[in-house]
């Protein structure tokens, strides 16, 4: 009877043990896996790209792993994150997607529409050594790569060609200018997703860059022309800062027969501030750009307060202000909104 305790005693202790002795024996160096030193032991470098990361955390290690992949491209796959951001913003509100007929892929382009994340890419192993270190081994299967990859640019291409192929009257509008800076996008998007191919062994197509469909958007801007129209202006001064920002941008102004107008109302007030020795004028400046049918593209508005010794005196430095104001920042806030327009199915 006391050997049949003791034996299930020593059974029990045994069993209780195990799970220490278990781990102890994972992590001593024998039992370290061989993709830890090198991932292509584990993997098939015919079929995969791999790369191993580390630190003192799972979750630490598998980021390291995915950035030690993506190193392996370079920089031939950052893209500029405003580039990025809008791309992102025209595939999810399902302006871009309905320029293509290839829409099998829409999910994946919603997925990968920056290269924050990598096609084709997880977490294959981790491993812990048992004292202060986790390893982990990311996997880039390359034929789902080349799959997801060439079906995203075979559907960005089409909805390139769609966004350009349009007749001559079409294309030198604010409408043609946003079809080509949506190109650009595009094509700048595309241009990355290439290079993720030509590091896994598939050659470029050899299209256009974004840079050329941004100069013929410049040359459509060119041929654009937009009337100004300034009521209460004070010797043509802010008539001449918005010429001067639209020039900037390349839109032609003056013409008889303007497809776009830029409607500019100016008011003059003066204000009473109590207890000040100075005349005090408020201006108010209101600039609509609209087409020939007067409907509104772009509302510009702002209102400037400034005191001066008399209110003439007030009167010209308010409107000093106003053409300061639009010469900062009317073609910088026109340029983002042609960018960031969407051209109409």
């Amino acid at each position: 009877m006391t050997q049949m305790l003791n034996k299930g005693l020593s059974i029990g202790i045994f069993i209780l043990c195990m799970p220490l002795w278990f781990f102890a024996c994972a992590g001593t160096p024998g039992g370290q896996p061989d993709w830890v030193r090198d991932p292509y032991a584990g993997y098939d470098r015919q079929l995969y790209l791999a790369a191993v990361g580390s630190g003192n955390s799972r979750e630490l290690a598998e980021r390291n792993a995915l950035a030690n992949l993506a190193a392996i491209f370079g920089q031939s796959i950052i893209v500029d994150e405003r580039i990025s951001t809008s791309y992102r913003e025209a595939v999810q509100s399902g302006a871009a997607a309905g320029w293509s007929e290839v829409t099998a892929i829409e999910t994946d382009i919603a997925i990968y529409a920056s290269m924050d994340t990598l096609a084709g890419v997880e977490i294959g192993e981790t491993w812990h050594d048992g004292m202060n270190e986790y390893f982990a081994v990311a996997v880039m299967n390359k034929s789902r790569a080349a799959m997801i990859y060439s079906g995203m640019i075979m559907s960005n291409l089409a909805m390139i060609n769609n966004l350009v192929d349009i007749p001559q009257a079409e294309k030198n509008t604010i409408e043609g200018y946003a079809r080509f800076q949506l190109a650009a996008l595009i094509a700048d998007m595309t241009e990355s997703y290439e290079s993720v191919l030509s590091v896994i062994g598939i050659p470029a197509r050899g299209m256009e860059r974004g840079s050329h469909y941004r100069l013929e958007a410049v040359n459509i801007a060119r041929v654009i022309p937009i009337s100004i129209r300034v009521q209460n202006d004070m010797a043509g001064r802010i008539e001449g800062a918005f010429t001067g920002a639209l020039s900037s941008l390349g839109f032609r102004t003056g013409s008889d027969n303007p497809l776009y107008v830029l409607d500019v109302n100016i008011i003059t007030n003066p204000v009473q501030v109590t207890n000040s020795p100075y005349m005090w004028t408020r201006i108010e400046v209101a600039a609509n750009l609209a087409d020939s049918r007067g409907a509104v593209l772009m509302p510009y508005n702002f209102n400037e307060r400034t005191g001066q010794l008399s209110q003439s005196e007030a009167d010209n430095r308010a409107y000093t202000l106003a053409e300061r104001r639009i010469n900062q920042e009317y073609a910088d806030t026109l340029n983002n909104y042609l960018s960031r327009l969407l051209p109409i199915r």
